[in-house]
């Protein structure tokens, strides 16, 4: 399934104003990168993929998301939150700039 544009379009909207800030397409989503990389994907079925800090996962967890999981295994750094989730814009908010302080505390790609 692809992804959902409309979702998509609210977290361009959030992230309009970063700097280093490109999109691709990928894993049938569209990311948002900074400095070249991922911090957040909208996927598919209305979810957010979302980068984040390994050693924080537990209690990202327990906020609500759930493990990102990839050809069964599961992709410790990434978290996937269904569309319910991020129906408010403050919600939403809140895990794009985690994503984005996460993807900014790494070193930049060419």
């Amino acid at each position: 399934m692809s992804y959902d544009e409309q979702l998509a379009a609210r977290v361009r909207e959030l992230v309009s104003g970063e700097p280093d800030l490109s999109e691709q397409r990928m894993f049938g989503g569209l990311a948002f990168l900074v400095a070249g990389n991922m911090a957040v994907a909208a996927i598919g079925q209305g979810g957010l993929m979302v980068r984040v800090d390994p050693e924080q996962l537990d209690a990202i967890l327990a906020a609500g998301a759930r493990a990102m999981e990839m050809r069964g295994r599961e992709m410790r750094g990434w978290v996937v939150l269904d569309g319910n989730a991020l129906r408010g814009q403050h919600e939403l908010a809140s895990w794009v700039e985690l994503g984005i302080a996460r993807a900014r505390s790494l070193p930049g790609k060419p």
